[in-house]
């Protein structure tokens, strides 16, 4: 057999062997999953704050994760803990008011606090930021958001009031819903009601939910982000399988990967996305695709 003939045949018969593939081992491999830096690049600044994104965008990370809890006062901040001591200096400025819960402090106090010193001095006087304060440095980097609603059982109705605030930004045009904003949570609830209230939003779901209830799912979330630890090629192949509110397949976004061992193994899985404090490091683990 010629040459081109032999090439041609291995051709057909690879595109062949693809096709029976399922979808997460036929995209494993294929191109480098979206890299998502988690609270910003949190290993290279203090989480969570304006410092997060800016370093992101420095390292040339399309896509920022962040956390949303609610003040005293109403007002959404940018914060994991539902406390603010573990990151902000909030026991030495207001000593006798522990638990130091987020909720029970106004927007101007969480304002004065210190986000950045924790982390280290280069970073001291980092404010915890308001969600529209952060929007607004993801917006001038050209960025787009992976948004979760924390804690949604401490704040009733902060679903609504965050599409308000999304909406008053600007983030609900068609440009940002169709490739640059998600809102996920572990609150099944609470993407549910993201989903009712604004249909139009991507919404993803974290957690692992069994194989035989991810069609359940499928009504109302886009996405299965799991944590890397509890998937496998055959679970992301069964995510892949359905069909999500959008019409799409249902993806995967992985969590929390920091090291080029592990993104390259669930990169294998076929996973659609990876969360990590080192965006670098599992960007650089995948040949440019």
């Amino acid at each position: 057999m010629h040459a081109r003939a032999v090439a041609a045949t291995t051709t057909a018969l690879l595109g062949a062997a693809a096709l029976l593939l399922p979808a997460s081992a036929a995209r494993a491999g294929a191109e480098r999953p979206t890299i998502i830096a988690h609270r910003g690049a949190s290993a290279y600044a203090p989480e969570n704050t304006l410092a997060a994104v800016d370093e992101a965008a420095e390292l040339g990370i399309s896509w920022v994760e962040n956390d949303v809890q609610r003040t005293k006062d109403g007002e959404l901040v940018v914060l994991h803990d539902d406390n603010l001591k573990r990151t902000t200096d909030v026991e030495e400025v207001f000593p006798g008011r522990a638990p130091w819960k987020v909720k029970d402090f106004t927007a101007a106090e969480i304002a004065h606090l210190d986000a950045g010193s924790w982390f280290g001095p280069a970073y001291a006087g980092e404010r915890v930021p308001t969600l529209e304060q952060f929007m607004d440095r993801v917006e001038l980097h050209h960025q787009k958001l992976l948004l979760e609603i924390k804690n949604p059982d401490l704040y009733p109705g902060i679903e609504q009031q965050t599409l308000k605030v999304l909406g008053n930004e600007g983030w609900l045009d068609p440009d940002h819903l169709a490739s640059r904003l998600i809102v996920q949570s572990f609150s099944v609830d609470s993407v549910r009601s993201v989903h009712e209230l604004k249909p139009a939003v991507k919404t993803g779901f974290l957690g692992t939910p069994p194989v035989a209830d991810l069609s359940w799912y499928a009504n109302f979330t886009d996405q299965i982000n799991p944590s890397h630890s509890s998937i496998s090629t055959d679970y992301v192949a069964s995510v892949h399988e359905l069909e999500g509110p959008h019409g799409g397949p249902l993806e995967v976004f992985t969590w929390t990967v920091n090291d080029a061992d592990t993104a390259r193994l669930v990169g294998r899985y076929g996973v659609d996305g990876i969360i990590t404090n080192n965006p670098d490091v599992v960007r650089d683990a995948f040949p440019e695709g």
